[in-house]
């Protein structure tokens, strides 16, 4: 098997095929994974789930993981790697390219900005003007952390974190950690999938005590401007939040949940992954979104609904228990 390079984050598709016990001989350069809609023409891709098809004629990547039943759908010119568990090999394959967590070395730091020297902070690190680091914050490397920012104490930044100006993260909060994702052998082993991707908080973005933000699998998990959030709220892989939002206290979204801008969550509300929240939406609190809001409103209870038919639902129960 084929050692990870850890300084060369480009391999050979004979090498990548070495390591995941693939049959290919090719020695085009790989240089990262992505997905069939975002792979450029020196990436890998996969392809594990039929809704995805659709993305298979018009993909760019160089090789696709791809069971051999499915292997003629590609277009003229990329390479099949033929394999049973397409999302397996891709677990494995993402410790190839995951760059490592932590490197010392040179960062920046302007000179209005006050850093308490228990501040540790990796190599290639920015931190703008006026602003504000307080004790115990962490730093990976080649976060860039914009002006008049305010980050509290004890707060951990994953490396290639990019934050905004005027952002504020109060304590114990982390940003850019991966995100829950693992891959499963038959034998029931559990794969870690190394996330590729990072995290972007746009400008004017609050951010509550002892929150968590996971960066992406590939591309970015994406706060927009001016969005507010509370204390323990966890955003997971690929999220995106529009502008202007405002998720309350142990609010949590699954992977891929996208928020249009202006929507509210209340307490204790979730999003299922990979579904879309209409703009001007308002989910009150407890509410469980398990499918995309298309049209604006005020939603309840779980699964989600309409709030005023929530609170009827609710008024007929009570009336049913007492007579019986």
């Amino acid at each position: 098997m084929c050692e990870r390079n850890i300084d060369n984050k480009t391999f050979t598709l004979k090498e990548i095929c070495q390591y995941l016990g693939l049959e290919c001989d090719g020695e085009d350069i790989i240089t990262g994974i992505n997905t069939l809609q975002d792979a450029g023409e020196s990436e890998v891709s996969f392809l594990e789930n039929s809704k995805y098809e659709k993305f298979l004629k018009d993909t760019k990547a160089k090789a696709v993981l791809i069971r051999k039943e499915d292997a003629d759908k590609l277009p003229k010119g990329v390479i099949a790697l033929i394999t049973d568990e397409p999302y397996l090999k891709l677990a494995l394959l993402t410790k190839f390219f995951v760059k490592d967590p932590w490197e010392d070395g040179g960062y920046q730091v302007a000179y209005s900005a006050k850093v308490h020297p228990s501040v540790q902070i990796g190599k290639g690190a920015k931190i703008g003007k006026n602003s504000v680091i307080m004790p115990g914050v962490v730093i990976g490397p080649d976060v860039e952390i914009g002006d008049e920012c305010v980050i509290y104490p004890n707060v951990t930044i994953y490396r290639d974190t990019v934050i905004g100006n005027n952002v504020k993260i109060h304590a114990g909060s982390v940003i850019g950690s991966d995100g829950f994702g693992y891959a499963h052998t038959k034998d029931g082993k559990h794969v870690k999938i190394y996330h590729l991707g990072r995290i972007v908080i746009e400008d004017d973005v609050e951010i509550g005590a002892n929150c968590t933000f996971d960066r992406a699998v590939f591309g970015k998990t994406v706060i927009k401007k001016g969005t507010i959030i509370d204390n323990l709220v966890h955003i997971a892989h690929n999220c995106e939040l529009g502008e202007y939002c405002i998720l309350t206290g142990q609010v949590g979204l699954a992977g891929s949940t996208k928020l249009g801008h202006h929507v509210i969550m209340g307490a204790q509300s979730g999003a299922a992954g990979h579904l879309e929240i209409a703009p001007m939406t308002t989910i009150a609190a407890r509410g469980g979104v398990t499918k995309t809001i298309k049209e604006p409103g005020v939603y309840g209870g779980f699964p989600i609904m309409p709030h005023k038919q929530w609170l009827k639902m609710q008024g007929l129960l009570n009336r049913l228990l007492k007579k019986s």
